[in-house]
């Protein structure tokens, strides 16, 4: 079996698509996850992490990321802001978005011309409607933002959410 995965000598292929899969998964909930998962794995928890490194190191993981379900915490206003940002301002406006303390994600995507002329989103979460467009006025008051297109889009329902999916085509042989 070819997995692709970073050459480690001292794991076989099989090993390193299984550690793959395992943290695709997400880690577990305990104090030591990587020990939990090498336990599971039958191999130590400093070949898990010698092995995450090495994929850090070359590319094959960016960085680990966390899901909060941020409804069961009561942050029921949930709006995405599109912006339509000038080509030469988007890296300057999008660094100020994301350092907001308010903002958990943002991101560029090209505009779909005509009728969808943003290509700027950033995520506001709060516990009402009223909390978030107070937080997005702050922003742009703060950081002189209001001279940009924007729309709030609020979002109406809670779809589940995940990191992306590789080990089911790593792990066939």
């Amino acid at each position: 079996m070819t997995t692709n995965l970073v050459i480690d000598p001292v794991l076989s292929d099989q090993q390193q698509a299984q550690l793959f899969a395992e943290i695709e998964q997400g880690l577990p909930l305990v104090a030591q996850p990587y020990l939990a998962i090498a336990q599971q794995l039958n191999i130590s928890e400093e070949q898990v992490l010698t092995t995450i490194d090495a994929w850090q190191q070359q590319g094959l993981i960016w960085r680990f990321g966390l899901v909060v379900r941020h409804r069961k915490l009561g942050y029921d206003a949930n709006a995405m802001v599109v912006w339509n940002i000038e080509d030469s301002e988007v890296e300057r406006v999008a660094n100020i978005l994301a350092q907001a303390s308010v903002v958990t994600l943002c991101y560029q995507r090209p505009r779909v011309l005509p009728g969808w002329p943003y290509n700027l989103f950033c995520m506001i979460h709060g516990k009402s409607r009223e909390q978030v467009l107070g937080q997005l006025a702050d922003i742009c008051q703060r950081h002189q933002l209001d001279k940009f297109d924007k729309n709030v889009l609020f979002s109406t329902k809670a779809y589940k959410q995940r990191g992306g999916r590789y080990s089911a085509s790593v792990i066939k042989e």
